[in-house]
């Protein structure tokens, strides 16, 4: 349950070794937060020493994306377990080749799956138990890559695309229930994952998306740029003849 100042008491970090989703949560976390859950699927590699400070309990849990029949009993054990969940980020996600997925396309299923089908499941479980709450905070990280997919990396855009509209589409259902869905959607960012990668226009940091992000989520947005010139930036992109977008280097 929050407290009067809105503060979380307890944060779910879904993805609980994506960096993006470690600096939005580091972010989110109040002084009134007791308790935080890194789901991930390799529990070895959660590192909970990092959030580690007085009056805070780190949790560790293991939680597949892929594993979709089981997302629901994960969220409502989490919620027995440890109260209201007041916030949860959803930051899980695999880029892949396209290279690779063009060569042999069942290798394409994984990363549908998990950035996208797994994403809704789990979104869908969370955006329940914060419906019988009445209140909580839902956090996805969506993608720039969504918003008008390459050639480059289109199995991967057209992932962020959907799970991005499906967010879009549980805020609005959700609102009159007193929950706030909020869809982050970073450029190119230096992570482990877009490492040796040649950095796009506007490049930042986890730091930077995770405030950016937490500034966006207490204002209510529905919808967070990172950076915000990006923004303008699809404004014309969105926009632009199929054949001109075409030449663009975009990679």
């Amino acid at each position: 349950m929050q407290n009067a100042l809105h503060e979380p008491q307890t944060v779910v970090l879904f993805g609980g070794t994506s960096e993006i989703g470690r600096a939005i949560a580091s972010e989110l976390i109040a002084p009134a937060t007791r308790t935080l859950v890194l789901a991930v699927r390799h529990p070895d590699d959660a590192h909970p020493e990092t959030f580690e400070r007085d009056g805070l309990d780190v949790v560790v849990e293991r939680f597949d994306a892929t594993e979709t029949d089981t997302h629901d009993a994960f969220v409502r054990r989490l919620a027995a377990a440890h109260g209201d969940l007041d916030v949860a980020i959803i930051a899980f996600g695999q880029l892949g080749d396209q290279a690779e997925f063009d060569a042999e396309p069942a290798r394409a299923a994984e990363v549908l799956t998990v950035n996208y089908t797994g994403a809704v499941v789990v979104g869908l479980a969370v955006g329940g138990q914060m419906r019988r709450q009445g209140h909580g905070r839902l956090v996805v990280l969506s993608s720039v890559a969504g918003e008008r997919t390459r050639a480059a990396n289109h199995v991967y855009g057209s992932s962020k695309a959907g799970l991005d509209a499906f967010a879009q589409g549980l805020g609005d259902a959700l609102r009159p229930h007193g929950v706030q869905v909020t869809a982050v959607r970073p450029g190119f960012v230096h992570t482990r994952m877009t490492r040796g990668m040649r950095a796009a226009p506007f490049a930042t940091t986890p730091r930077v998306v995770g405030e950016l992000a937490a500034d966006g989520v207490r204002a209510g947005r529905h919808t967070v740029w990172t950076p915000s010139v990006l923004r303008y930036v699809f404004m014309v992109l969105r926009h632009l003849p199929r054949r001109v977008f075409r030449r663009l280097p975009l990679g």
